[in-house]
């Protein structure tokens, strides 16, 4: 499967993440970033691994997956899952800690609601841009019906 790569929004920070294993993964730098304001995010995160968590006996809690970097190039970075991310955070005394717990549970709810739907990409993709733009993008004057949009899909078939 392709993976597929974007930005969330947390209090207007954005947050990388790449859809990986049929689950959004972030990048626990950027949670870093936000819940604690460090200047140094990279290095909180690697004082907080070596003394939470490279203890673990079992495999780590996170992934290195590629992500752009601020200069535009891909670079491998730890990334988790939103599970795995929880636990993380739970390590990470800030006063945004709750809210940010609030935000991914609410996040991975819509997830499974709009996969519910069959419509999970296209409905994350319209909440970024709306968050981005602060405009609704879907409205009565551009939605299209079901019917309207099989009949979209068998002419671009043909």
């Amino acid at each position: 499967m392709e993976e597929k790569k974007s930005l969330a929004v947390f209090q207007d920070k954005k947050i990388r993440r790449i859809w990986h294993n049929n689950e959004w993964y972030f990048s626990v730098v950027d949670v870093v970033e936000v819940l604690t304001e460090s200047p140094t995010p990279r290095q909180y995160w690697g004082k907080l691994k070596d003394r939470e968590f490279n203890q673990l006996e079992t495999s780590p809690i996170w992934v290195q997956l590629k992500l752009p970097a601020p200069d535009g190039k891909l670079r491998e970075t730890d990334c988790a899952n939103t599970e795995s991310m929880f636990r993380i955070i739970q390590s990470i005394p800030s006063p945004k800690a709750e809210p940010f717990k609030l935000w991914l549970a609410k996040g991975l709810e819509e997830n499974k609601q709009a996969a519910q739907r069959g419509g999970k990409i296209a409905h994350n993709a319209r909440n970024e841009l709306e968050q981005e733009t602060k405009k609704t993008v879907v409205s009565k004057d551009n939605f299209l019906n079901l019917n309207e949009r099989k009949k979209l899909g068998q002419k671009k078939k043909k």
